[in-house]
């Protein structure tokens, strides 16, 4: 089930052109969710559409919205829904951060 709401994830970012996108399951390295999906925006206001794409399906799916980090202004969009934690960069954003790198040992998801 929990890979099923993964990829209808990805599969709606990737509707609305989102780059980039990576499925990390860091379960068994990290005790702040079971996973993580990053991908990239090209714009401000092409973040918010990826956001509120995210937003939309995680509630149509019953997962409700913990907390939502960066919407103003921002250049990283953090959504979380517990288990899920969804980060939205501008590619200069992603790059530097670099959250693939820094989780590397996590298990990449296709």
């Amino acid at each position: 089930m929990e890979q099923d709401l993964l990829c209808g994830l990805a599969n709606v970012l990737d509707k609305k052109i989102a780059d980039d996108i990576s499925i990390l399951d860091i379960s068994n390295i990290s005790p702040l969710a079971d996973y993580f999906v990053i991908a990239t925006g090209n714009t401000e206001s092409h973040l918010d559409a990826l956001r509120e794409a995210c937003d939309e399906y995680m509630h149509k799916n019953n997962h409700k919205t913990i907390s939502i980090e960066g919407l103003h202004h921002c250049e990283w969009v953090l959504i979380d829904y517990g288990n899920i934690i969804v980060h939205l960069f501008s590619r200069d954003k992603r790059k530097y951060y670099d959250l693939d790198r820094i989780w590397r040992d996590a298990k990449k998801i296709n």
